[in-house]
């Protein structure tokens, strides 16, 4: 007799389903069991109003987490950076698989960089974090753009580019990755210019904390590196979101000696939407051994720089 189909829960996007059918493919092979991926709907989906105003990260989440918790399916494949930073009650993040490109990319008309934008470029976006930091850019650099709230998939974020509405959009670089569209790409922006949001190309997945079986046969996925950055990133939002309302990008990575790793450096930036004050900060240490200690280095970078200002700025909701 076969094996039952573990069951994968998936928002019906392109990308998630792209995401899940990955990982759905990678669990297959730990647990030598078929896995069948389900389609739920979330009301992040559904809803046209902006991000920002039907409650952030957690809308896509919910309906993943209420249909693990009813037992509709086994376990559910987020993108971190849709995972609300409090853990949840009777649910476990198994896994956090090696991260994708964590970079912020653009698409842009006539396959241009960032730095070759038009004078007034309209630079289309959902996240108040890319804004701040393109603006402050812009800024510092002597150039004009007008960064434009969007929504929408892929296709209809690229689409207005291709229809000129808007000049260039950005993006993250693994969703496009991930749904087999990074030959789009015009310019891979450096976390010098833009730090990620925290999370960025990393997925978790997530089942109930006690079915100790499916725990330990999806901890097989898990990349202790991935999560130790990630937890550091997540650690240094909760704290920041806590201190001040304005949008947070982070990056923790490796800094490798040939094959021995042999420190990570958090980087963090919060800043107003319209780019004129941003408080950023990076610091270098010995790699985290515990989730503790991850936790520890995020939450005292927030402290140093709620410390230096960021306590102070107010962002603004995407409208």
């Amino acid at each position: 007799m076969t094996e039952k189909a573990l069951r994968l829960g998936t928002r019906r996007s392109k990308l998630a389903m792209a995401q899940s059918g990955q990982v759905a493919d990678a669990v297959s092979q730990v647990t030598g069991r078929p896995v069948e991926l389900v389609e739920i709907t979330t009301y992040g989906d559904t809803s046209r109003e902006h991000l920002a105003q039907i409650g952030g990260t957690g809308v896509f989440v919910a309906a993943l987490r209420e249909a693990l918790l009813r037992g509709e399916v086994d376990f559910a494949v987020h993108s971190l950076k849709d995972l609300p930073t409090a853990q949840h009650e009777g649910l476990v993040v198994a896994a956090i698989p090696v991260r994708e490109d964590p970079r912020d990319v653009v698409v842009a008309r006539d396959a241009r960089k960032l730095t070759d934008l038009p004078r007034g470029a309209r630079v289309g976006t959902g996240a108040p974090r890319r804004m701040a930091q393109l603006n402050a850019y812009a800024r510092t650099h002597g150039m004009e753009i007008e960064t434009v709230p969007i929504r929408g998939n892929v296709d209809t974020r690229i689409g207005y580019v291709r229809s000129g509405e808007l000049d260039a959009v950005v993006l993250a670089a693994a969703g496009l990755n991930r749904v087999g569209r990074i030959d789009e790409v015009t310019d891979f922006l450096s976390v010098d210019t833009v730090l990620p949001a925290p999370g960025q190309g990393a997925l978790a997945i997530e089942c109930p904390a006690d079915n100790a079986e499916l725990v330990a046969a999806l901890a097989e996925l898990d990349d202790p590196f991935t999560r130790a950055a990630v937890t550091a990133e997540r650690s240094l939002l909760a704290a920041l979101e806590a201190g001040c309302s304005a949008p947070v990008g982070a990056l923790a990575d490796l800094l490798a000696d040939g094959q021995t790793v042999k420190e990570m450096r958090l980087r963090g930036v919060v800043g107003t939407t319209d780019g004129s004050t941003l408080v950023q900060l990076s610091t270098t240490g010995p790699v985290p051994q515990t989730h503790e200690e991850a936790m520890a280095l995020g939450r005292d970078m927030a402290t140093e720089m709620l410390a230096q200002g960021a306590a102070g700025l107010m962002g603004e909701r995407a409208h």
